[in-house]
């Protein structure tokens, strides 16, 4: 059971440039990350195409991270980078055995652990505070809601791009 539609990209979107700050060519950017901070471990970053961006030196105020990139010494010179997105390089990240990036989460279709019932293809998902849900597209357009618990998610295979739940009694009932 694989998922022929589905593929891994190189680059991970971690964070988009939101404004200039201060004057000497800082950035301010909205980390798209679980904390600021991992954003602040990286000393290189990548734009879109996969060119290089050298981070000189970076840090977490409030829940923004500010960023000063080599090269970008004036206010002018940031202020045309603002709305520029930032990837990272998956190979510069080691996650731990059981965490995987919810990019690679997007595209897989889900099933049914006992039948194999197709139930769709994640498009989104959603932070609650107690636990992430997986928003699937049914194959019949409907919207269904995945609560990311021990209790629901069977199996996460990112190779394939599968993922295999049993769905709590009435979950998807309308």
């Amino acid at each position: 059971m694989k998922n022929s539609e589905y593929s891994k990209s190189q680059y991970l979107e971690i964070g988009k440039i939101t404004s200039v700050f201060g004057v000497k060519g800082e950035v301010k950017v909205m980390p798209w990350c679980d904390s600021p901070e991992f954003l602040t471990e990286f000393e290189l970053l990548h734009w879109k195409s996969g060119t290089d961006v050298a981070v000189e030196h970076s840090r977490v105020h409030k829940d923004m991270v500010i960023m000063k990139l080599k090269g970008v010494d004036s206010v002018d010179e940031a202020q045309r980078l603002r709305n520029h997105v930032l990837y990272i390089d998956r190979e510069d990240v080691e996650l731990d055995e059981d965490c995987v990036f919810i990019a690679d989460m997007l595209g897989m279709q889900v099933f049914d652990s006992k039948t194999d019932e197709l139930y769709g293809k994640i498009v989104d998902f959603t932070e609650t505070g107690a636990n992430d849900v997986y928003h699937v597209k049914a194959p019949d357009g409907r919207l269904l809601l995945v609560p990311a618990i021990e209790d629901v998610i069977d199996e996460v295979n990112t190779d394939k791009g599968v993922m295999k739940i049993t769905p709590l009694d009435g979950l998807f009932d309308i």
